[in-house]
C-alpha cells in the first residue's frame, strides 16, 4: 500500500483515521495475535559463552554439543527429617524412606545436606515463614513484607540462567504448577499471595505467573489439533506471516512521513517491539518446523485426580526438554504453605495442617506418606529423562542438572536451614551422581550460583546472597 500525505499537519485533526491508520493498526494487531508466539526467540541471535580453549560455544551445551536442561521443582511444608536424609556419607549412601522411589536414578542424584536459605529467616519481619521460604528459595533475596502492590524480590536463579540463554531456543524458560495462581491480596502474615504462587521471578518486582493448564501449556509449545493438524496448520501460518510482515514493511515508510518527532518515536518504540516479536515467531516457526514433534494428541485439561495431572505437567517439561523448546523450567508443584489434600493415598487432612504435627506420631506418619508421593512423582519424571537417548547418545537425565527441593525444612517448626535438597543429573558429565554429601551450612544460593556456571561459565560474579560456588558437586 502505497499512502500518499500531504506536508505535516500539525493539528489534532491529523490524528483523524482518513491516513490509514486503523488499517496499519488492524494488519498489526494480526501479527501480535498470533497464536502461542510472543516467548520464542531467534536461534540466530544465540547466546554464547567462551570455552576453557578459548572457542565460542552456544550457551546451556555440554561437551559433546547436545543441550544442557535445567529445572527447578518446588514442592511444599518441608519434610520429616528422618525419613528424608540418608544415613552415610558418601557414595555408599542408602536411600532412606521418603527418597526410596529414587533408587532407579540413584547413581545420578546428589542429596545435598547443609544448605540454608537464610533470606527466609524471620528477623524483624515476625509471621510469614511460608511465603519467605517460596519467596527467596530461587532468588537469595529478602522479599518486601506487603500484601499491597508494592512488592519486591529478586531475580531468580532460573531467570539469571534464561538471560544468559537469550535467543538460543523457542522460550527463554517454562513455569510450570498445579496450584491455583493468585497475584493479588495477602495469604500468609501480611505478605502478598503473590510470593506463595510464583516461584520465578525475571525482576525484583516482576513474578513469571505460571501455567497451569496441561492442555494450554501443550498448545502454547506445539499448537492444538492432532500432529497432522499442527503441522498444516504451522504451514498455514508461515505463509500469512510474511505477507503480513511484508505488508507492515512496505507501510512504515509512508506512514512515518510528516509525523512529529514524539510521534516518531512513539510509533519507532512500537515497531521495535512489532519486530522483536517478528524474529520470534520466525525463529519459533523454523524450530519447530526442524525439531521432532511429539505424536501425542492434546491433553485434556486439568485432571480430577491430582497424581495424574502433576505427572501430566512433568510430561509437559519432559516434551519441552525432548524436542529443545526450552533449557530452562520451573515447576512449583504446590506452594508453601499449600492446604491441599490426598485422597488418593486415604489422607483427607490438609498438608498445611498435618505439617504442624507438634510431634504427633500419627500425624508425622501422614507427612511421610506425604513426603513420600511427592518423590514418587519426581522419579517417574526423572526414570522418563534417564529412558530417553539425547542426541549424543547420553539420556536427557544425564544432560540436565534438576534441582528438587522446598525452602522450609522442617514444616513442624519453620526452619530454613539445612534444606531437603538435592541434585538430579550430570551436567553432560560435568555433575558427580550417587552421593550424599554434606556441607558446612552455606546459601543454598551458592548451588545455584555453581549450576549458573554450567549454563554460561563464570559470566555470573554472584548471585543473590551467595558467598561463593558451592564446592564438591
Amino acid at each position: 500500500m502505497k499512502t500518499a500525505l500531504s506536508s505535516p499537519d500539525r493539528s489534532p485533526a491529523r490524528f483523524s483515521p482518513h491516513l490509514d491508520r486503523r488499517r496499519f493498526l488492524r494488519n498489526l494487531g494480526v501479527c501480535l495475535a498470533l497464536p502461542a508466539m510472543e516467548s520464542f526467540l531467534p536461534r540466530r541471535l544465540m547466546a554464547a559463552a567462551p570455552s576453557a580453549g578459548g572457542a565460542v560455544v552456544p550457551a546451556a551445551t555440554t561437551a559433546t554439543g547436545a543441550p544442557l536442561r535445567t529445572a527447578f521443582i518446588y514442592f511444599p511444608n518441608g519434610v520429616i527429617q528422618d525419613s528424608w536424609w540418608p544415613t552415610t556419607e558418601g557414595k555408599d549412601f542408602e536411600l532412606n524412606r521418603t527418597l526410596a522411589p529414587l533408587a532407579k536414578v540413584k547413581d545420578k542424584l546428589q542429596v545435598f545436606g547443609g544448605l540454608d536459605d537464610y533470606s527466609a529467616n524471620a528477623g524483624a519481619d515476625g509471621g510469614g515463614d511460608h511465603a519467605r521460604a517460596q519467596g527467596t528459595f530461587l532468588t537469595g533475596t529478602r522479599i518486601k513484607k506487603t500484601n499491597g502492590t508494592d512488592v519486591y524480590a529478586g531475580i531468580s536463579a532460573d531467570q539469571m540462567m534464561a538471560q544468559q540463554i537469550g535467543l538460543l531456543t523457542p522460550f527463554r524458560s517454562l513455569e510450570l504448577s498445579c496450584d491455583l495462581v493468585i497475584n493479588a491480596g495477602g495469604c500468609d502474615t501480611d505478605y502478598s499471595c503473590i510470593y506463595q504462587h510464583n516461584l520465578s521471578w525475571s525482576s525484583p518486582t516482576v513474578p513469571m505467573t505460571p501455567e497451569v493448564n496441561p492442555r494450554l501449556l501443550f498448545e502454547r509449545l506445539f499448537g492444538s489439533g492432532s500432529p497432522q493438524e499442527r503441522a498444516k496448520n504451522l504451514s498455514i501460518r508461515q505463509e500469512q506471516q510474511r505477507s503480513i510482515l511484508d505488508f507492515i514493511q512496505q507501510d512504515t515508510n509512508s506512514l512515518v512521513r510528516g509525523l512529529t518527532g514524539r510521534d516518531k518515536q512513539k510509533l519507532d518504540e512500537y515497531l521495535t517491539s512489532v519486530r522483536d516479536i517478528e524474529l520470534r515467531i520466525a525463529a519459533a516457526e523454523k524450530s519447530r518446523a526442524s525439531r521432532p514433534q511429539p505424536s501425542a494428541d492434546v491433553p485434556d485439561g486439568v485432571p480430577e485426580k491430582f497424581s495424574e495431572y502433576v505427572r501430566l505437567m512433568f510430561d509437559m517439561m519432559y516434551l519441552a526438554f525432548q524436542t529443545d523448546s526450552t533449557r530452562v523450567a520451573s515447576f512449583m508443584i504446590n506452594g508453601d504453605g499449600s492446604y491441599i489434600h490426598f485422597p488418593e493415598i486415604g489422607i483427607n487432612d490438609g498438608h498445611h495442617n498435618l505439617s504442624h504435627h507438634g510431634n504427633k506420631a500419627d500425624w508425622m506418619e501422614k507427612v511421610r506418606q506425604i513426603d513420600y508421593w511427592y518423590v514418587q512423582q519426581l522419579a517417574y519424571f526423572l526414570e522418563k529423562l534417564d529412558a530417553t537417548k539425547d542426541i549424543d547418545g547420553h539420556s536427557i537425565l544425564h544432560n540436565s542438572q534438576i534441582v528438587y527441593g522446598c525452602g522450609n525444612s522442617d514444616g513442624n517448626r519453620h526452619s530454613h536451614t539445612n534444606l531437603p535438597v538435592l541434585l538430579a543429573g550430570n551436567a553432560g558429565g560435568t555433575l558427580q551422581g550417587g552421593r550424599f554429601v554434606q556441607h558446612a551450612g552455606v546459601p543454598i544460593s551458592n548451588l545455584f550460583l555453581s549450576m549458573m556456571d554450567r549454563v554460561a561459565p563464570n559470566n555470573i560474579a554472584r548471585f543473590g546472597d551467595s558467598t561463593g560456588r558451592l564446592a564438591n558437586v
